[in-house]
């Protein structure tokens, strides 16, 4: 990990020292452990800052949205599909771009260490490779990194990067093997009165914070629709069926678009696997359609184009 930010800064100095970039939008080491936050710099004296290990789950790409100026940007596999969908959506162009390219092997879920420590408070964690050391006042103790992985690495089978202008590590092999819908398989496999309950008890404890929609990068309406008052389309209380509403309605607006990064599950204060909703909508995208969001910048989205031999069976 030390080796990818000695990178980082080296490659974000050159590229502001030479006007390459106007910006560089990269991680900085957050002020608790495991809470790295996204970082810009434009000052070639400050790229000591930026910073990357294996708590760099939050999505770049919310940053890049009608940009004028050229930036530079970390992208790791899931970073790079968004934005690839950004250039497609026409949020930014590809020429204003310089992207540096980070194989990953996956985001380590904090609460999976909180709840390994038994919520007690770290000072400090420090990574070995695949496994790394979490410290306390009181306590040491040493995990395997692949036992704590975020659930969207853990089935990730996208860990390189799909676009880039340089590349700061060797290709890592990607993940065969997996299921990355088997939990949604479950659900599909309910009937429609255990599947009303199965969602009603994920959202039972959203406070409606909404953190989860500013975290998505697929999220850059000017106004959302939750906050749209003519006409209103969905109330802004607790109530459970104004609830259930907005993450179904924000599900739909990710249709075909979601690249499954994990950042709305990592910033949700009541730890919600709302990815429930968005995965079901990228298996039929993908089973359809044969459709993986990101992937390329040579394919329209599938519920942006019409193709008279598209799947019709749901016509009657």
């Amino acid at each position: 990990m030390l080796r990818y930010t000695e990178k980082i800064q080296e490659t974000a100095k050159r590229l502001l020292q030479e006007k390459r970039v106007d910006a560089f939008i990269g991680y900085g080491k957050g002020s608790v452990p495991m809470m790295n936050q996204p970082l810009m710099v434009s000052d070639p004296d400050r790229v000591d800052r930026l910073y990357w290990d294996n708590f760099c789950g939050l999505n770049l790409c919310n940053y890049l949205t009608k940009r004028t100026d050229k930036v530079g940007i970390v992208a790791n596999g899931c970073n790079s599909r968004n934005i690839v969908t950004h250039i497609i959506e026409n949020q930014i162009k590809r020429d204003q771009l310089y992207i540096v390219g980070i194989p990953c092997e996956g985001m380590i879920d904090h609460r999976a260490v909180m709840r390994a420590v038994k919520q007690k408070e770290i000072l400090d964690i420090q990574q070995n490779g695949k496994t790394f050391v979490v410290k306390g006042a009181d306590f040491e103790e040493t995990f395997e990194k692949e036992k704590f992985l975020q659930s969207n690495c853990a089935v990730c089978i996208h860990r390189n990067p799909v676009i880039y202008d340089e590349l700061l590590g060797d290709l890592v092999e990607e993940q065969t093997g997996v299921s990355p819908y088997q939990d949604v398989e479950k659900v599909e496999a309910m009937d429609p009165e255990k599947k009303q309950g199965f969602f009603t008890r994920l959202i039972s404890r959203c406070i409606r914070c909404y953190a989860c929609r500013n975290a998505c990068p697929l999220c850059y309406c000017p106004t959302c629709f939750v906050d749209e008052s003519r006409p209103q389309w969905v109330g802004k209380s607790s109530d459970p069926t104004d609830t259930l509403t907005f993450h179904f309605l924000r599900a739909y607006h990710c249709a075909g678009r979601c690249t499954d990064c994990g950042a709305c599950e990592r910033v949700c204060p009541m730890g919600i696997s709302m990815r429930q909703f968005t995965k079901k909508l990228n298996k039929d995208c993908q089973e359809l359609f044969s459709w993986e969001a990101g992937l390329t910048l040579d394919q329209r989205p599938p519920l942006d184009v019409y193709r008279p031999d598209d799947y019709n069976d749901f016509i009657k």
